[in-house]
C-alpha cells in the first residue's frame, strides 16, 4: 500500500504523484489524503471567503476522486502532521508520494522533516502547477543582477510559441499593446455582470463551518465563486465570450460600478490547480486567431499569466527565503487599523478596501497603485503589508504575495523584481478611475485642509529620497516635477506629510 498526500492547493486535473502511484502499484494499492489543517488556517487572519473555497474545492476534489474509484481519506486535523500520520497509523503505508509545494517552507518541510517524522519513505515529486516547470528560460538568474520581465516574457512567448509567427516574429508585429490598454471606463459604458455559482450543499457546509471561525476577515454570506473544474472552466469560458474583447483596453481602469470590470478572476482557480495556465493560453489566443478578440487584448492577457505570474514565481524561488526579511527602503511603519475595515475618508481607499473585505478579490491595478502606493508613500513595513495581502485575497498563496508586494509594490528587494517604484499622485488615481468624485479631498491640492494624502506623501517621498530617485532613469520625469515647487511649497509638503503620517 502506498499513499498520495495531495496539498489543498494541488487539485490538479492529473496530478503527478497519483500518475507515479498508478504506475508503481495500481489503484487497489493507493489511498489519497487530503488534509483540512486547523493549524494551518489560523495561521492569519485569511479572508472567510477563501477558506471556503479552499475548504469546498477541496471536498469536491476528493468526492471526484472517489467518483474515478480512488480510496480518499480526507482528514480535519489540528496539524498537518498530526493527520498524516493518523493516516499512517489507519492505513500503513509503505511510502508516501507528494508533489512539491509551490511555497517555500513547506517545501523544506516535505523535503527535509517529512520522512523522519512519518518513518517512512516520502518521494518528493517535482511541482507541475507552473510552466517554468516545463521551461527555466535563460537568463538564469544571477545573485544580485536585474532581470527584467519584459526580456523573459519574449522568452516565454518563444519557448512555447505563443502569438509568434515565422521568422521570430511577435503576432502583431509587437511583443506588447500596453500603450492601447491603459484606458479609464467611460461613463456610458457597463461590464458584464459578475460571473458567479450558486453553493451547492458541499459549499454550504462548509460555509457554515467557517462562519463558526473565532477570527477572519469578512463574511461567507455572498459566496459565489467556482469550486470545481468543471465550474472555474466554466468562468474561464465566460470570460473569453463576455469579456476578453474589452479586457486590454479596460485593465488597468478602475471603477465604483463594476467589482471585476473586464477582468477573468481566473487567479483564484489557477492558484489552486482547477484551472492549467498553459490551457486558458492556448484558448485566449485561438479567440485571437479566429477573430473573436483583438490583439491588443489577448496579448494582455497571456502577458499576466505567461509573463507576470510565472515571473513572480521565478522571483520567489531565486529570492528565497531572504525575501520577506527584504526592506531596501528602511519602511518601518506597521499596517493602517483602517486597512482591516475600509473606514478612511479616502474615498479611493474605502472603496478598495471595502470590496477587498467583502469579495476577497481586487484587480491588479486597484492592489498596485491603490493599495501599494498608499503603503510606499506611507513608508509601511513590507513584511507586514506582505501578511495583509496574504491574509484578505482569495487568491494570496505563500509564492505569489512576497514578489508582488515586497518585490514590486513595495520595491524592496533592492529593485530585483521591479524596476522602479510603483508611486504615483492623486492624479493618476483620478484620471484611471471615478473614485474622486465626491470624495471630501481635493484631487488638485498638493497641500493644505483640504489636499489629497495621495498628493502630499507623493512629493514628500520624492523629496526625502530625491537622490536616490534621481539615480534611476525611469523616474526622471517625477523628480523633474520638483521644479515646480519652491522652497515655501517644499516645507508645506513636508508638514502635511508628517502631520498625516503621526495620525496614521
Amino acid at each position: 500500500m502506498v499513499s498520495v498526500w495531495i496539498l489543498g492547493d494541488q487539485l490538479l486535473a492529473n496530478h503527478p504523484a497519483i500518475e507515479l502511484a498508478l504506475e508503481e502499484v495500481g489503484a487497489d494499492q493507493l489511498q489519497i489524503v487530503l488534509i483540512e489543517s486547523w493549524q494551518r488556517a489560523h495561521r492569519l487572519p485569511y479572508q472567510k471567503k477563501k477558506l471556503v473555497l479552499l475548504f469546498s474545492a477541496m471536498r469536491h476534489y476528493a468526492a471526484e476522486l472517489e467518483k474515478k474509484g480512488h480510496k480518499v481519506d480526507y482528514i480535519k486535523s489540528q496539524r498537518f502532521i498530526d493527520g498524516l500520520r493518523e493516516h499512517v497509523k489507519t492505513h500503513h503505508p509503505t511510502k508516501l508520494f507528494v508533489m512539491a509545494s509551490s511555497g517555500y517552507h513547506m517545501r523544506h518541510y516535505q523535503e527535509n522533516k517529512l520522512a523522519e517524522q512519518l518513518a517512512i519513505p516520502v518521494k518528493v515529486l517535482p511541482n507541475t502547477q507552473f510552466l517554468l516547470g516545463r521551461y527555466n528560460p535563460i537568463p538564469k538568474p544571477q545573485p544580485g543582477k536585474q532581470h527584467v520581465m519584459e526580456y523573459f516574457y519574449r522568452d516565454m512567448r518563444r519557448h512555447f510559441g505563443v502569438l509568434m509567427e515565422e521568422g521570430d516574429e511577435p503576432t502583431g508585429g509587437a511583443w506588447n499593446f500596453d500603450k492601447e490598454n491603459r484606458k479609464p471606463l467611460p461613463k456610458n459604458k457597463k461590464p458584464p455582470a459578475d460571473i458567479s455559482f450558486e453553493p451547492d450543499e458541499i459549499t454550504q457546509a462548509v460555509m457554515a463551518e467557517v462562519a463558526k471561525m473565532d477570527h477572519g476577515i469578512g463574511q461567507v454570506d455572498g459566496f459565489s465563486y467556482a469550486v470545481t473544474r468543471q465550474e472555474a472552466e466554466n468562468a474561464f469560458q465566460r470570460f473569453l465570450s463576455d469579456r476578453l474583447i474589452d479586457f486590454g483596453p479596460y485593465e488597468d481602469a478602475m471603477t465604483q460600478r463594476s467589482h471585476t470590470l473586464y477582468h477573468a478572476v481566473i487567479s483564484p482557480y489557477l492558484n489552486i490547480g482547477l484551472l492549467d495556465p498553459l490551457a486558458c493560453i492556448r484558448a485566449a489566443e485561438e479567440a485571437y486567431r479566429s477573430g473573436r478578440a483583438p490583439i491588443n487584448s489577448v496579448e494582455g492577457f497571456v502577458r499576466q499569466i505567461l509573463g507576470w505570474r510565472e515571473f513572480m514565481v521565478w522571483q520567489y524561488w531565486r529570492q528565497m527565503p531572504d525575501m520577506l526579511d527584504k526592506n531596501s527602503w528602511n519602511a518601518q511603519r506597521p499596517v493602517p487599523d483602517f486597512f482591516w475595515s475600509g473606514e478612511t475618508d479616502m474615498a479611493c481607499l474605502r472603496h478598495v478596501i471595502t470590496r477587498a473585505v467583502e469579495t476577497g478579490y481586487n484587480h491588479h491595478i486597484e492592489r498596485l497603485m491603490v493599495l501599494s502606493n498608499f503603503m510606499m508613500l506611507t513608508a509601511i513595513n513590507p513584511r507586514e503589508a506582505n501578511d495583509w495581502f496574504l491574509s484578505m485575497y482569495i487568491d494570496a498563496y505563500d509564492w505569489v504575495m512576497p514578489p508582488n508586494v515586497i518585490g514590486m509594490g513595495l520595491n524592496a528587494d533592492d529593485g530585483l523584481t521591479a524596476t522602479k517604484p510603483y508611486i504615483a499622485s492623486a492624479n493618476y488615481i483620478n484620471k484611471m478611475s471615478d473614485f474622486c468624485g465626491g470624495c471630501g479631498y481635493n484631487r488638485k491640492l498638493r497641500h493644505g485642509q483640504d489636499a489629497c494624502p495621495f498628493n502630499f506623501l507623493y512629493w514628500n517621498f520624492i523629496l526625502e529620497h530625491e537622490d536616490r530617485l534621481r539615480a534611476n532613469p525611469r523616474l526622471g520625469r517625477n523628480v523633474l516635477g520638483l521644479r515646480h515647487l519652491d522652497d515655501r511649497e517644499r516645507e508645506a509638503v513636508k508638514h502635511e506629510a508628517q502631520k498625516f503620517l503621526e495620525k496614521l
